[in-house]
C-alpha cells in the first residue's frame, strides 16, 4: 500500500514515515510539509492512503483534502490527523470527504491498522474514538433546522424499522458487538444492516452517518440515544 504523509512538523512526519516503513505491506511514497506541496507531489506520485494534518501553513488539510478528492479518479483515501482542540474542523473534514480521523497521540498499532482499514474502503475510526469525537462535535451542530433537508428525510424514511434502530445506535457510536447485544442479533446480521444503512443514506462511513443523524434531528446533542419521531414498523425490517 502506498502511503503519503502530510504534516508541517518534521519530527512527526519523520516518525510516521519510519513507523509506516517498518511494515512489509506499507510504503511511504511522498512526504509534504503543507497542503500546496502535498497536492503537487500527489499529482505526480499516486498514493492509496494519505495521512493529512489539519492545521498547516499556506494550505490547510481541509482545503487540500477537498482539492485532492475533487480531482479525477482514482483518488486516495484521506485520514485526518487531529486533536480535540480542533473540534471545529472535524465536521468540516467529514464534509470535504475525509475517510476518518486519528488523534496524533494514537498508538502506533492503531495508526497502522487504520491505514489498512481505510485502504479496504471501511471507516477508519474505532467506535470508542467515534464516541469521543461525537461528544465534542455534537454541540457544534446545534439544533436541527426547522425545515430538514427533504432528500435526507427521504433517505432516512427509506430505512426499515430494524435499520432505523441500527442507525440510531450507530449515531450513539455503538460498536457492532454492542448493537448485536442490544438488539439480540448476531454480529453478522448487524454488519449487513449497517451496510444497508450506509448505502441507503449515501454515507461513506459510520461517522458521516452519525453526523447525518444530528443534522436531520434524529438524535440531538447531549442525548445521542433520543429517538425523534421514529418511523412506524415496516414489513421485512
Amino acid at each position: 500500500m502506498r502511503v503519503a504523509v502530510v504534516d508541517d512538523q518534521s519530527l512527526i512526519r519523520s516518525g510516521l514515515t519510519m513507523l509506516i516503513g517498518s511494515q512489509p505491506d506499507l510504503r511511504v511514497v511522498a512526504e509534504a510539509g503543507d497542503g500546496v506541496q502535498a497536492l503537487s507531489l500527489l499529482a505526480r506520485t499516486p498514493a492509496d492512503v494519505v495521512l493529512m494534518d489539519v492545521r498547516m501553513p499556506r494550505l490547510d488539510g481541509l482545503e487540500a483534502t477537498r482539492r485532492l478528492l475533487a480531482a479525477p479518479p482514482p483518488v486516495p483515501r484521506v485520514v485526518m490527523l487531529t486533536t480535540f482542540d480542533l473540534d471545529e474542523y472535524v465536521l468540516a473534514a467529514i464534509r470535504v470527504g475525509a475517510s476518518g480521523f486519528l488523534l496524533k497521540d494514537a498508538d502506533p498499532e492503531q495508526l497502522l491498522d487504520a491505514i489498512r482499514v481505510v485502504h479496504r474502503g471501511d471507516a477508519v475510526i474505532a467506535p470508542g474514538m467515534t464516541r469521543r469525537l461525537l461528544d465534542h462535535v455534537a454541540p457544534l451542530l446545534g439544533a436541527p433546522p426547522a425545515a430538514p433537508d427533504s432528500d435526507l428525510s427521504r433517505r432516512i424514511a427509506a430505512l426499515s424499522a430494524r435499520e432505523h434502530e441500527v442507525f440510531l445506535l450507530m449515531a450513539a457510536a455503538r460498536s457492532n458487538s454492542e448493537i448485536a447485544t442490544e438488539l439480540f442479533l448476531s454480529e453478522t446480521t448487524v454488519k449487513t444492516h449497517v451496510a444497508h444503512v450506509l448505502d441507503k443514506l449515501g454515507a461513506r462511513d459510520r461517522v458521516q452517518a452519525a453526523v447525518l443523524a444530528y443534522e436531520a434531528g434524529v438524535v440531538t446533542p447531549g442525548d445521542r440515544t433520543t429517538v425523534i419521531d421514529p418511523p412506524p414498523a415496516r414489513p421485512g425490517g
